[in-house]
């Protein structure tokens, strides 16, 4: 097999996963884990069972490589558009964060709740998400990822906010519009910073016009 045929294959090796991957999305979304066995999520596939155990081992590895890319995608969206002025970024990063939980509630509530029962992989993912969560906001906010444990400590106590805000939000649709919740928790990110700058000199808040537009 010459180099054009190897990357054609693994070409639709990773097609064939991402499908995989995407159906088992809508499964999980609307059935919970126990309930499925992996025939039913073969046939809700229209693949042999064989096929679910080569990519993936198991359920539980089908279900974490499900979890894992829920949360590449929730890292995606929080850190792009790094063109865009500060302000617009922020707000940008508060909608697409808000928008991802309301079309995704049950990859969401893994997310941040650590999955099923108390699974040390997903609780681990889990980890990892508002880390890199925490870098993007640090980086938007200060130019560096590298803050003190002050700021550290008050940043992840906006996101524990906004977590549970956001599954409160989901879960009942008479909660107001995703507009109001976006400037609630963008505004609540200001009073943050300014915190963080009264505490922790060397982290000065931005000026106001440029986290809040």
């Amino acid at each position: 097999m010459n180099m054009s045929q190897q990357r054609g294959t693994t070409g639709k090796s990773q097609a064939r996963r991402a499908e995989l991957i995407a159906t088992g999305r809508k499964l999980f979304a609307d059935t919970s884990y126990d309930a499925l066995s992996m025939d039913d999520i073969a046939r809700h596939a229209g693949v042999a069972k064989g096929l679910i155990y080569y990519y993936f081992t198991n359920k539980r590895g089908y279900y974490l490589a499900i979890v894992e890319e829920s949360v590449a995608e929730l890292v995606a969206r929080a850190g792009s558009h790094r063109e865009l002025p500060r302000a617009q970024r922020v707000q940008h990063t508060v909608d697409g964060y808000l928008h991802y939980a309301r079309h995704h509630q049950a990859a969401y509530r893994t997310i941040v709740t650590g999955g099923v029962g108390f699974d040390v992989q997903v609780q681990s993912i889990r980890d990892s998400v508002r880390t890199q969560l925490l870098a993007t906001l640090a980086e938007g906010a200060y130019g560096h990822t590298d803050i003190p444990a002050t700021a550290r400590l008050a940043l992840l106590g906006w996101m524990a906010a906004v977590e549970g805000v956001t599954l409160d939000w989901i879960g009942d649709p008479a909660q107001p519009p995703q507009e109001e919740v976006r400037t609630l928790l963008v505004r609540l990110l200001r009073a943050t910073l300014e915190t963080i700058g009264e505490l922790v000199p060397q982290c000065p808040a931005p000026p106001p016009d440029d986290t809040v537009a």
